[in-house]
């Protein structure tokens, strides 16, 4: 990804939390269970083991934020969908999350900014089948 910029590194306070839960003060393996759904079917494999099991289950999923997304803010993304995103707008964060499918494990990895820095306006709102006007009264 040519545009990433303001890349944020979050392995100390992973490291912080781990700590927390091996001393049993934090419960840090409570993934949601929509946030296990996603890492089922929209998570990355990675090829490094879980800190908490130590099984290779863990699996990275890309959340992109951003005003200039418009209603398409808080999808999951691919790696390939995020190259392609990365000229069409100005300017949006991706947060990389973390999980493992086995013990649901979880934390925010890193977070970095795409975009080609090209100010835009939001996409106009598109019908979907989540919006209110598709449900009849």
């Amino acid at each position: 990804m040519k545009s990433q910029r303001g890349y944020i590194d979050y392995t100390l306070d992973k490291r912080a939390t781990l700590m927390a839960l091996f001393r049993g003060v934090v419960d840090a393996c409570d993934a949601d269970p929509y946030l296990m759904r996603a890492a089922k079917w929209h998570g990355l494999r990675v090829e490094r083991p879980c800190p908490v099991c130590k099984k290779i289950s863990l699996v990275e999923i890309r959340y992109t934020f951003g005003d200039q997304l418009g209603q398409f803010s808080g999808r999951i993304k691919s790696i390939d969908e995020l190259t392609e995103m990365e000229s069409e707008f100005g300017e949006f964060r991706v947060y990389v999350v973390e999980v493992c499918r086995d013990c649901s494990w979880n934390h925010l990895s890193a977070s970095f900014i795409l975009g080609d820095g090209i100010t835009r306006k939001a996409p106009r709102k598109q019908r979907t089948l989540e919006s209110d006007d598709w449900v009849k009264r």
